[in-house]
């Protein structure tokens, strides 16, 4: 009798420590989402993205969305691409621009025999985790030039436009030595650290051990 009250108490002893365990990690992995949330709050206030939406996710559509993103960044590198302008230079600029760049993306759509819709805005908008080549972006609430195909209700594509990461060889999603630089030099350090991350792993062990002493 008394070697199973031993084995009941071990037991015990073993689903305690298991709970507290888990209540720790638990406690850990929301700081870490809570501290993500808020470093993704300040990035928002760093950039501006650039957001294209195809009609659909036919082939024809997402093809056409391509063309559209290539006239669009043609005629903006045209007009931006010579000028250190600053973030809010930037979105002063596509809210003043978005006649013009309804009708490049208009031209675009027609050269390839599409007659559909073109809405251009600036607006706050709502993205997914998006890696960006090795650049991590968190999910959550970014202001963006963003361009609506049809009834885009296809897949879409992104870029940042602030700092200038659409006209440094990163349409293709490698981001080259030249945009880092940029980027780094618009964010803070912790920013910049979060975004370049890499993985979730390298994310989360960045946050933890900063939050080990934090959280009992």
């Amino acid at each position: 009798m008394k070697k199973r009250h031993r084995w009941i108490l071990m037991l015990l002893a073993l689903c305690s420590a298991a709970l507290l365990t888990g209540s720790v990690a638990a406690r850990r992995e929301l700081a870490v989402e809570a501290r993500v949330d808020a470093l993704q709050e300040d990035l928002a206030g760093e950039v501006f993205r650039f957001h294209v939406i195809a009609n659909s996710d036919s082939d024809q559509d997402q093809a056409l969305k391509y063309q559209v993103r290539d006239r669009v960044i043609a005629y903006m590198r045209r007009s931006l691409g010579e000028k250190d302008v600053s973030l809010e230079e930037t979105k002063a600029w596509a809210g003043e621009h978005l006649g013009e760049i309804e009708e490049v993306a208009r031209k675009a759509l027609k050269e390839a025999g599409s007659s559909d819709r073109v809405k251009a805005r600036v607006a706050r908008v709502y993205f997914p985790d998006k890696r960006y080549g090795e650049i991590w972006f968190p999910q959550g609430y970014y202001e963006a030039l963003q361009i609506r195909l049809g009834k885009a209700g296809g897949q879409n594509w992104w870029c940042v436009l602030y700092p200038n990461l659409c006209f440094t060889g990163s349409v293709c999603g490698v981001v080259t030595e030249e945009g880092r630089q940029d980027l780094e030099e618009a964010l803070t350090a912790e920013e910049y650290q979060m975004v370049t991350a890499a993985s979730d792993f390298k994310i989360k062990t960045f946050f933890f051990g900063d939050l080990l002493g934090e959280v009992p």
